[in-house]
């Protein structure tokens, strides 16, 4: 039996993802091994569009590095993203159709998972599955409130 190597760039990944300000919070660092061993990297450069709205979509990305911002059709920012932030989980969760655009800010590295292997990984682990529910949950309603804190208040008279 043979011992497997260490892959630096694998645990820089791992330790990017666990420490990022919007991270999925409830995923285990075991949960990330899996998951990260069923991803494939991927480069995008400045400018280039990683998700288009309203168009078939079926892959999360895990930013590993650079920096990307998430827009409504309406051109609308919605989020800035870092590395170890996730984007393409609403795609996810509603099925296949993109609701935002998401357009690297700088040379990006990811890990793109297909949501079918994540499916797969959560019949396998369904406890994982639910943490990572529970923390996308908790991330949309991060970006909610920051969308909605940014607009101007109205005052209503009365």
């Amino acid at each position: 039996m043979t011992a497997q190597k260490k892959d630096p760039a694998h645990d820089e990944l791992l330790s990017v993802l666990r420490a990022a300000k919007n991270r999925l919070e409830y995923v285990t660092p075991n949960d990330w091994i899996l998951i990260v061993d069923r991803a494939r990297r991927v480069i995008f450069k400045k400018g280039d569009v990683l998700i288009q709205s309203g168009k078939l979509h079926k892959t999360v990305y895990l930013l590993a590095k650079g920096k990307a911002k998430v827009e409504s059709s309406t051109k609308l920012l919605i989020a800035q993203l870092e590395p170890g932030e996730v984007c393409g989980e609403m795609a996810f969760l509603e099925n296949g159709i993109a609701s935002a655009h998401v357009t690297a800010t700088s040379d990006v590295e990811a890990c793109a998972i297909e949501g079918s292997a994540l499916l797969d990984l959560f019949e396998l682990y369904p406890h994982l599955g639910s943490r990572f529910y529970r923390s996308l949950a908790v991330n949309l309603s991060r970006r909610m409130r920051e969308v909605i804190g940014t607009k101007p208040t109205v005052k209503v008279p009365g």
